[in-house]
């Protein structure tokens, strides 16, 4: 047999099904691309250790009972409508999960924080209550704080400062990557996702869906319009329409306009969008469906682009919990 009929002999004996995976695999790749976590190397740091205290040390607020975890503790978000912050107050929009947030450009729903530090700081006399940031400095003076800021960061004269607590709070929240089923698919593996996850990543790109929810975190890096066909509220239940952007920046083309979800994990963090105004994953796509692609998705379809959201979770990141020493956060 000559060699050329043993490649062709050996190309038709694998499955068209293969064929058609690799080629939906190459598409994904350009459009999203994989999550890798951390090293261990990378999570044992002196500054994710201080970043991983802060984050979930209760005492670090007014009411001494709040920690920054306390409005993330379902697979990083809140599954509430609306956190508790440290004054015992409601927060304005719905608390999005940590995990794997540190990617985006911007932070919470209008995009009013650059980054992992500025929105940690921020907190300070946000959710955590503080008068000022130098009252919550004081706070952590108080709780012996100063010997972990010194070792995470050794070459500053003064460390326990507000900016080094945004900056140790950022670097463990940029640890909790969670790579899932999608990834290994991604990364070669042909037994990764069954065949109706498969097709539910075909008809999420085919609709559209990608348009927003692109890149690795399939989403997080655009604003955009809530309600492009139609007002999102009509479709939501919402109790008051929110004005999005515009509250902050007062431009009528910012109206109704929020920073677009990543979708990583999003099976697991209901409620959905930024008033927590629905409940379930499958009407979240319906919605979806209607308020920015102007289509009613049928029963088939939905459950589909269904299943492959659910190839987007991610296993909990092993120190994504409280250290020994300190007490676990409730919920109030």
């Amino acid at each position: 047999m000559q060699i050329a009929d043993i490649l062709l002999a050996a190309a038709l004996a694998v499955p068209a099904s293969a064929f058609a995976d690799a080629a939906l695999r190459e598409q994904a790749l350009k459009t999203f691309g994989a999550l890798q976590a951390p090293s261990a190397s990378a999570i044992d740091t002196p500054e994710v250790r201080l970043g991983r205290d802060l984050f979930w040390d209760t005492r670090l607020s007014l009411d001494g009972k709040t920690a920054c975890a306390s409005c993330h503790l379902d697979h990083g978000a809140d599954r509430r409508v609306a956190s508790i912050d440290a004054k015992g107050l409601p927060t304005s929009r719905h608390s999005p999960t940590v995990f794997n947030s540190m990617g985006q450009p911007s932070l919470r729903w209008l995009g009013d924080r650059k980054s992992g530090a500025d929105q940690a700081e921020g907190s300070m006399t946000g959710s955590m209550g503080f008068a000022s940031k130098q009252v919550a400095v004081e706070k952590l003076v108080e709780l012996r704080y100063a010997e972990a800021f010194k070792a995470a960061y050794p070459g500053e004269a003064e460390p326990l400062n507000a900016r080094n607590y945004g900056r140790a709070l950022e670097a463990y929240q940029a640890t909790l990557v969670t790579p899932s089923a999608f990834d290994r698919f991604l990364g070669g593996d042909d037994r990764a996702l069954d065949a109706r996850q498969l097709e539910g990543l075909r008809i999420f790109m085919a609709t559209g869906c990608t348009a927003c929810h692109n890149g690795p975190l399939l989403g997080g890096t655009l604003f955009m319009k809530f309600g492009l066909a139609r007002d999102y509220w009509l479709e939501t239940g919402s109790a008051k329409p929110d004005t999005g952007r515009f509250a902050m920046t007062k431009k009528d083309e910012d109206k109704y306009v929020f920073r677009v979800p990543m979708l990583r994990n999003v099976a697991l963090t209901a409620p959905y969008f930024h008033d927590g105004s629905v409940d379930t994953l499958d009407r979240a796509v319906r919605v979806m469906g209607v308020t920015q692609l102007g289509r009613t998705l049928d029963d088939a379809t939905v459950a589909s682009i269904v299943a492959f959201l659910g190839t987007l979770s991610g296993e909990v990141p092993a120190h994504y919990s409280a250290p020994s020493h300190l007490a676990i956060p409730s919920k109030k």
